[in-house]
């Protein structure tokens, strides 16, 4: 198990620039979680390799800590592109 806060920072140490990171515990048990994040990271990257990189920046915490993680990641202009702002 894992604070979703422990996940948030890891996620944000990879994607300083990110634009958007919002973490879910989906279950309330700490490790199945969702992911949404938009980050300049991802441009010029297909969704597998986005997943790459999200799954890099969680280490070793993808070994068992968390179990599940459903994720959504965009670049930038897929985020605003949704209608959601960039600040």
């Amino acid at each position: 198990m894992v604070e979703a806060s422990i996940i948030e920072e890891r996620l944000r140490e990879a994607f300083p620039e990110a634009v958007h990171i919002a973490i879910e515990d989906l279950t309330g048990t700490k490790d199945h979680y969702s992911a949404m994040i938009a980050a300049p990271e991802f441009e010029n990257k297909n969704r597998i390799e986005q997943h790459k990189l999200v799954y890099a920046a969680l280490g070793e915490l993808m070994d068992g800590a968390i179990h599940a993680l459903s994720l959504q990641t965009f670049t930038p202009g897929g985020w605003a592109a949704r209608g959601q702002s960039i600040i």
